[in-house]
């Protein structure tokens, strides 16, 4: 015995680092940085909005009964000096779009952001296009970037006499790069008193231990939860106009999220998706379907020769019923697993797993929030 030990103890070692690197990915399997679920106070993007033109399009633009994109033609060839008729514009190669973009609150004048560009008039197509100079707004009215230059449609169509083709979204296209940001937004970062973190999705737990996460690392007790999805953080006195070192120090902290037991279920699609958390409570369920098919018929009735009768057509219908004769089946409490496990032991389709469980949270059986979209 004693001269086996020797061997064996190398193996021993190895079984049990490999069990502690096991608990260790069960352990932090579902946990998640600070950056990646919550928000920082004053961290945000701001929409900005303009009204512009496409040129350059091959007879895919707006047609003649787009009067504001005429009159937008007209405005700008006046400012340039160009005096044209604005009865004998046409507007089939020039689109009038919406631009939009989300700049982001540290920017700041002379970088770049990408613009998305829509048509809002009957234009078919801005393959091809150039988006001209437009100024994009903020909320407050102020000016913040200008747009311009080539745009990127994902989409493709063609038509011929007879038929026509299609692919994605031919009316709507970006222009990478395409926004110089001309002024930024007021907002000194590192001047705030205290720093607020807002949770993506609010709860009280995720909000305890984030706090107290952040203050494990800093070492004193500088992050309070205020409530579901808010963490006020007090600024140490060393981090005082140096804000960014200190988020940088805690935002790739990890956390380990917790989520109320949801299932979501998208009507359109049939799609259903269930957390981690989902359980029922025991419960009989039966599930069947009542199939009714109608068949029309038309049958001829022909009189015999050298009488006076007529001919005539006599409708025939043949209705037949089927219904599926499903047993009663008793689910006990269970898990996610055993609960997708025993609807498809009914041989529930997507359409019926979100009957199934429409009817369960009716019934009270279902304990988790449903959500249908």
């Amino acid at each position: 015995m004693t001269a086996a030990m020797p061997d064996s103890l190398p193996a021993m070692v190895a079984v049990l680092i490999l069990a502690a690197l096991v608990l260790g990915v069960v352990h932090t399997a579902h946990s998640a940085r600070i950056k990646d679920i919550a928000t920082v106070s004053g961290m945000r993007k701001n929409q900005l909005v303009g009204y512009g033109l496409v040129v350059g399009l091959s007879g895919t633009g707006d047609q003649r009964g787009s009067d504001f994109t005429v009159q937008s033609i007209y405005n700008m060839l006046d400012k340039m000096g160009v005096r044209v008729d604005k009865a004998t514009l046409k507007p089939k190669n020039v689109a009038a779009v919406m631009v939009t973009a989300q700049m982001p609150v540290s920017s700041k004048a002379g970088s770049r952001l990408d613009v998305t560009v829509s048509s809002i008039g009957d234009s078919t197509s801005l393959l091809g296009g150039v988006l001209l100079v437009t100024p994009l707004k903020g909320i407050d009215g102020n000016i913040y970037a200008i747009a311009q230059g080539s745009v990127l449609v994902g989409g493709v169509s063609a038509q011929g006499a007879g038929a026509s083709v299609s692919k994605n979204i031919t009316t709507v296209g970006i222009v990478p790069g395409g926004g110089n940001i001309e002024r930024s937004v007021p907002f000194a970062f590192n001047d705030q008193p205290d720093l607020t973190l807002s949770l993506r999705s609010p709860d009280f737990s995720t909000a305890t231990r984030l706090a107290k996460r952040v203050n494990e690392s800093l070492g004193q007790a500088m992050a309070t939860a205020i409530d579901a999805g808010t963490i006020r953080l007090a600024v140490p006195p060393e981090n005082q106009g140096n804000l960014a070192m200190l988020m940088a120090s805690i935002e790739n902290l990890d956390v380990t999220p917790d989520h109320r037991a949801r299932v979501v279920v998208d009507e359109k699609t049939g799609t259903v998706v269930l957390g981690q958390n989902v359980q029922i409570s025991p419960v009989a369920v039966t599930h069947g379907n009542l199939q009714i098919q109608i068949q029309e018929s038309a049958d001829v009735s022909q009189p015999l020769p050298f009488s006076d009768g007529r001919t005539v057509v006599t409708p025939e219908t043949n209705i037949a019923v089927n219904e599926e004769n499903r047993k009663l089946k008793m689910i006990e409490g269970a898990t996610l697993q055993e609960l997708v496990e025993g609807l498809n032991a009914l041989g529930a389709t997507p359409r019926d797993l979100i009957s199934v469980l429409r009817t369960l949270e009716a019934s009270g059986a279902l304990s988790a929030d449903l959500e249908v979209n």
